[in-house]
């Protein structure tokens, strides 16, 4: 590896852990993770219903290293539940929030087949009914994390209007995660990042690589990249060498919503942002957990409350 990708060495140690760790059983969900939610979007057990997609052979899911994700979700008062079925519209009749996170082709299941190609996780059919239910009302919180998850979410993030680099997202000038920050302007001013009230204000939101993606103009950006990140897009991942193509993506997103019809949906280029995670033998914190990341449990859940109407209340939000 010569000089010009040095600064990839402490990531392809991480990657390495966590693909290790993921073989081995290693990389397990935090589940001592509890931090506090001082009030509640709603009574225990009487929010709306969010369903974690299960069916596409997907990486994070509500009993694995999604747990996490689901239990604050839970202790906020939503009810959350495992989805087992392909999409159609008996399978989202009464479904609040749908969340997709990293859903693969059968052919990219296993860790050991992540290379190119990295067809859609959906059929056409299903596409169409996601965005027939969001259109409808329905809530969609879909996220993409590095190849071939940005490859397998492709069309689906086509049909309202995403498009996705199939790569890994890294910021040349540094390493380990990447901070999105008010005082840079690489997080975006929000009801989301403001919350329902001041001690929900989100400054500073932790990454931890993923993918970056363009939207159309109906887009309104939470999470932007500055130069010099880029997106680096090997045929295996992990797999870097001088001619791994590079694209610069300063300007595209890492996080992004928009209305759709009579719903709405969030976009997310990483999905470990989300959860707790303990990678390796020596249980190192990824996620919400990471000391590096500690406001990023209530960007979640101001995320959730976006998705479920709760910040389009007059007063719900405090600059």
């Amino acid at each position: 590896m010569n000089s010009s990708l040095l600064f990839l060495r402490p990531l392809l140690v991480l990657f390495a852990l966590l693909l290790i760790g993921s073989a081995s059983g290693q990389q397990v969900a935090d589940t001592a993770f509890r931090p506090p939610i001082p009030h509640p979007a709603y009574p225990a057990g009487q929010g709306p219903l969010v369903v974690i997609d299960e069916a596409h052979h997907n990486f994070h899911t509500a009993s694995g290293r999604y747990l996490p994700f689901a239990n604050l979700l839970r202790r906020d008062g939503y009810v959350v539940r495992a989805g087992r079925n392909k999409f159609s519209p008996k399978a989202l009749a009464a479904v609040k929030i749908l969340v997709i996170s990293n859903a693969l082709a059968k052919q990219n299941a296993n860790v050991e087949n992540w290379s190119l190609p990295t067809p859609s996780a959906f059929t056409d059919q299903e596409i169409t009914t996601i965005r027939d239910w969001v259109n409808g009302g329905g809530a969609l919180l879909l996220i993409a994390d590095h190849m071939p998850m940005a490859g397998a979410a492709e069309k689906l993030g086509a049909a309202f209007g995403i498009h996705w680099s199939n790569g890994f997202a890294l910021d040349e000038g540094q390493s380990g995660p990447l901070l999105f920050k008010r005082e840079t302007g690489t997080l975006a001013d929000h009801p989301i990042t403001n919350g329902r009230a001041p001690e929900e204000r989100i400054d500073t939101v932790a990454t931890f690589t993923g993918s970056a993606f363009q939207g159309d103009s109906a887009f309104q950006p939470l999470l932007t990249f500055k130069s010099p990140v880029v997106s680096l897009m090997p045929k295996t991942a992990w797999e870097f060498d001088e001619s791994t193509p590079r694209l610069p993506v300063a300007g595209w997103m890492q996080g992004a919503v928009r209305l759709y019809g009579r719903g709405r949906i969030a976009v997310f280029g990483e999905a470990a942002m989300f959860t707790a995670q303990l990678a390796g033998p020596n249980k190192i914190p990824v996620g919400m957990n990471s000391p590096l990341a500690p406001q990023n449990a209530q960007f979640l859940l101001s995320v959730a409350h976006w998705l479920s109407g709760l910040l389009d209340q007059p007063g719900s939000h405090h600059p």
